[in-house]
């Protein structure tokens, strides 16, 4: 991509670390620091000055993003390989559907019994995303839902002494309805259904794109959504229906509103004040341009520990490619790999890595001004500090002469305290945490992901790569044919299969 040579070049000159930075640039602050739909975004901790985003910028325009980004909020192909839309974002356009909301109602009304416990049954975008909004949102649930992906008979076998079978729902949520894991862990289901005496398929919804799959399976209802919506971007289709039923289909229209607001965001701000587009571009520079190959997210709320989960399907699923989307091999990396924790929890984990190690991670920080609790202040004061503290601390760093002055002329004990500091980071602070603000932040990461996956070249909305794994599995745990290699034999032989 000749622009990323262009930008690589930039880089190379001598630049100030990023503490100078503030000093050189006065108009830092006002550049890197945007709010909008109730969250600031604060990007001036990365390492970037103003001809570099100047330069980001003009990228931008070569990259065509704003034609692609037209394409997508017009309905147009923009999934290449399978010659598809992208229509994600239209199912919050109008609120909850009437066929989703007609479901709800059924369920509130007794159709499916009492329905005082549901059991989601998916894997990757079917539970992800509901369970990250469902964790997020704990408080005034209307029933018990629990949500199972995992094909080890484990997880299920941990929920259902949980639920008394004439008052559970089984939703049924796989976008092919042929995933082998949702499919297998929802015949068990329905079986302990049945053993128990209850008629299985009158307590069963089925949620996929393709309900003519779904007809013959024994299900009371099934809620379709499209082709076009991508799993890991379907939590506000039909898939959302988990929440619909434990928020009740107010709290899920205003998740969809939030979501909204970023999509009028995203779609209309310019670049230079667009927060997923310099999200987007920033991660460009730290990956593309300076070799930085990972990114470590925090959430500093207890209620966004599964963010990082989420974010990894949504960004290394999306954009971990390794051609472009016109099929040609790229000359350049793609996606960084998402990894991270929650905070202060990650503190005493991982962040020696951080702040001392030898490679260089971009950090993410993400918090929430209002706490989601009634325990005393200086509870969340501490959370707040830890969090803004980090960022600070990895940008600072402390000095030989500073460490050497701490370890009262030990040479040795400073070396290991002098920290090298102009190490970057991101600042995501949100007003408060209710259906709004996270239907808007998780939007963020939707369109983030898009511009990143545009500008990156690749096509963001397919995932070929998950597929061969998958076939191979049928096949052996089917018996289909003889294991492909000796190891993979010698290790099924060991296990007994």
């Amino acid at each position: 991509m000749p622009g990323l040579a262009a930008l690589r070049a930039l880089a190379s000159a001598a630049r100030p670390c990023i503490a100078e930075m503030f000093d050189a640039e006065p108009e830092r602050m006002a550049r890197l620091v945007l709010s909008a739909c109730g969250i600031r975004f604060d990007f001036a901790k990365q390492a970037v000055v103003g001809a570099e985003i100047d330069a980001l910028l003009g990228f931008v325009r070569s990259a065509g993003l704003a034609q692609t980004r037209s394409r997508l909020f017009a309905g147009d192909v923009v999934n290449l390989s399978e010659q598809r839309a992208a229509t994600h974002w239209a199912e919050r356009a109008d609120g909850p559907s009437a066929e989703l909301a007609d479901v709800v109602a059924r369920v509130e009304a007794g159709g499916f019994g009492p329905a005082r416990h549901v059991i989601a049954l998916g894997i990757g975008g079917s539970a992800l995303g509901p369970a990250l909004v469902l964790d997020a949102l704990r408080d005034g649930h209307r029933r018990i839902v629990h949500v199972v992906a995992n094909v080890d008979g484990a997880a299920l076998a941990a929920v259902l002494p949980r639920c008394d079978p004439a008052a559970t729902l089984l939703l049924v949520v796989s976008k092919s309805f042929t995933t082998l894991e949702t499919m297998l862990n929802a015949r068990t289901a329905q079986a302990w259904l049945a053993a128990a005496g209850v008629d299985a398929a009158a307590h069963t919804i089925a949620v996929t794109a393709r309900p003519d799959r779904a007809a013959g399976f024994g299900a009371a209802a099934t809620l379709a959504f499209r082709e076009t919506v991508g799993g890991r971007y379907s939590l506000w289709s039909a898939v959302g229906l988990p929440i619909a039923l434990a928020l009740g289909l107010d709290r899920f229209g205003a998740l969809l509103a939030g979501a909204r607001t970023m999509d009028a965001h995203f779609a209309e701000a310019p670049d230079h004040a667009n927060a997923p587009l310099l999200a987007a571009l920033i991660d460009l520079w730290s990956h593309s341009v300076l070799a930085r190959p990972t990114r470590a997210v925090f959430a500093y709320d207890e209620r966004l520990r599964l963010l990082v989960p989420f974010l990894q399907q949504l960004e290394m699923e999306s954009n971990g490619k390794r051609v472009a989307a016109d099929g040609s091999v790229l000359g350049h990396p793609s996606a960084p790999v998402t990894w991270g924790g929650t905070g202060t929890d990650a503190q005493h984990a991982v962040f020696q890595w951080l702040h001392q190690g030898t490679g260089i991670a971009p950090a993410e920080f993400v918090a929430v001004t209002a706490p989601g609790h009634d325990l005393p202040a200086e509870h969340h004061r501490h959370l707040l500090a830890n969090c803004f503290a980090q960022g600070a601390a990895l940008m600072r760093g402390r000095t030989q002469a500073e460490a050497l002055a701490q370890a009262k002329g030990d040479a040795a004990l400073a070396a290991a305290r002098t920290f090298p500091g102009n190490r970057p980071s991101t600042t995501i602070l949100l007003d408060r945490l209710d259906e709004g603000t996270l239907g808007a932040l998780l939007a963020f990461y939707e369109h983030r992901t898009f511009a990143f996956g545009v500008l990156c070249g690749v096509n963001p909305f397919d995932q070929w790569g998950v597929e061969l794994g998958k076939e191979m599995a049928t096949a052996l745990a089917g018996g289909g044919g003889a294991p492909p290699d000796p190891s993979t034999a010698a290790l099924m032989a060991a296990a007994g299969l």
